[in-house]
């Protein structure tokens, strides 16, 4: 009649439950902190990638890089927002997938390397997205002016003396005075770099 009671639990299986039920109640892992983890300063290397592209109706658009630049950057690891990053691009180093687009880029019509050599970007501001991800506003000074621009910057590999990111972001090239084929060449120019940073 006492059939539909449990029976006892043998000491073995008491034992497992107590375990599976331990299990339960242990805090999940914190999820990795890569900002936090990379706190220190950092040497931009030349190792890095500094790509855009401008877009063209119809075809296939203007692809270039930088060869040459500079900079660094800080992460404050009690405080992302502390941040910073400070580059230098050699406008002079730009090349394009053709000879003459190159020597156009260069040209006045464009980076005017010959009076602007450099192109910098100053942070002003850091705020995080994610554990891995930031939002980096600052200044961006071509062809002698400067405006506002805002990149993305994603963590990619790291190790204790060294971090890569992934900075993407789209600056509009009229307020420089390198406004020169719009409509047929897009008036935005698409940054997709990989910055390689070095501890000091």
């Amino acid at each position: 009649m006492f059939d539909h009671f449990p029976k006892p639990a043998s000491a073995g299986s008491a034992a497992a439950l107590a375990m599976a039920a331990s299990l339960f109640l242990l805090p999940a892992p914190a999820s990795a902190d890569a900002l936090s983890e990379a706190a220190g300063n950092y040497r931009i290397d030349s190792s890095s990638k500094i790509n855009f592209k401008v877009d063209q109706v119809g075809g296939g658009g203007i692809n270039g890089s930088f060869g040459s630049y500079s900079g660094s950057f800080k992460i404050d690891g009690n405080n992302v927002s502390k941040s910073n990053v400070s580059i230098t691009l050699y406008a002079k180093s730009v090349a394009a997938q053709q000879a003459r687009i190159t020597d156009f880029l260069r040209s006045d019509a464009v980076f005017d390397v010959a009076n602007h050599p450099e192109i910098t970007f100053r942070s002003t501001s850091v705020t995080r997205i994610s554990d891995d991800e930031a939002r980096i506003d600052g200044v961006l000074t071509a062809r002698g002016k400067s405006r506002k621009a805002q990149f993305e910057a994603t963590v990619g590999k790291r190790n204790g003396k060294a971090i890569s990111f992934r900075v993407t972001g789209s600056i509009y090239r009229s307020p420089y005075g390198m406004d020169v084929g719009t409509p047929v060449y897009s008036n935005v120019v698409q940054f997709d770099m990989t910055l390689n940073g070095t501890r000091k």
